[in-house]
């Protein structure tokens, strides 16, 4: 099952106070940025993101789900009704999250 267009729409307004929110569209699934930083996903209608220090902290007893069948677990963010929360997470998460891979320069 892949996540829905509404599904989409509605976590990007709920981080829509956030600058630099962006997402990439990926079999189905959406990859979700932050100042060009990967945090996490949308998999099967479900918000899942990386498991860094400070979404454990924040999110100390949420479950880790696999986005799909061999990928590393990710923190299940279950309540996304609050957008203030939400911006916050992500904010708190940007210092830990690696910087994005250099692309190969063609030769």
């Amino acid at each position: 099952m892949a996540t829905s267009k509404q599904y989409l729409a509605f976590i990007m307004d709920q981080l829509a106070s956030l600058d630099d929110v962006s997402y990439r569209a990926m079999m189905g699934e959406y990859v979700l940025y932050y100042r060009g930083k990967i945090f996490g996903g949308l998999y099967d209608d479900r918000l899942l993101i990386k498991p860094v220090d400070a979404a454990l902290t924040l999110l100390p007893n949420a479950p880790l789900e696999k986005p799909y069948e061999g990928a590393k677990p990710m923190v299940l963010v279950e309540d996304v009704d609050d957008s203030s929360f939400l911006a916050m997470l992500v904010d708190a998460m940007a210092g830990e999250l690696p910087p994005p891979k250099q692309k190969k320069k063609a030769t």
